[in-house]
């Protein structure tokens, strides 16, 4: 078991920059791959980034390559997500999830067994 709690969320202009932090529970954090995901109002919650359990392997979908930076520190059982040069479409809620079964991530929100609370992130035009 893994208890996941975001931070790091609120509002921001466009072309601003947000650091959301997340931390984990249990003494395994280090054995399991990461993702972030988000949800915007009336939308189907997707895959933003995830991060293999050593930090080596790093995923992103199209729409934040470039932008976001997905990172992590074992020894203080924490995943990161920078961001920068947000916009107005990057207003959602942010979840943070664990997989403890695959090395590598997956943008597949159903290969998550572990989710957070989620934090708002508001970027303002």
């Amino acid at each position: 078991q893994v208890q996941l709690v975001e931070s790091g969320g609120g509002l921001v202009q466009a072309g601003g920059s947000l650091r959301l932090s997340c931390a984990a529970s249990g003494r395994t954090f280090s054995s399991y791959t990461m993702g972030w995901f988000r949800q915007a109002p009336g939308k189907e919650r997707e895959f933003v980034a995830g991060i293999s359990w050593g930090g080596v392997i790093t995923s992103y979908a199209d729409s934040v390559k470039g932008r976001f930076t997905i990172s992590r520190d074992n020894a203080k059982s924490t995943v990161y997500l920078q961001m920068s040069s947000l916009k107005p479409e990057d207003t959602a809620v942010y979840y943070c999830a664990a997989d403890p079964s695959r090395r590598y991530p997956e943008s597949a929100s159903r290969r998550y067994d572990y989710w957070g609370q989620g934090t708002q992130v508001t970027v303002s035009s």
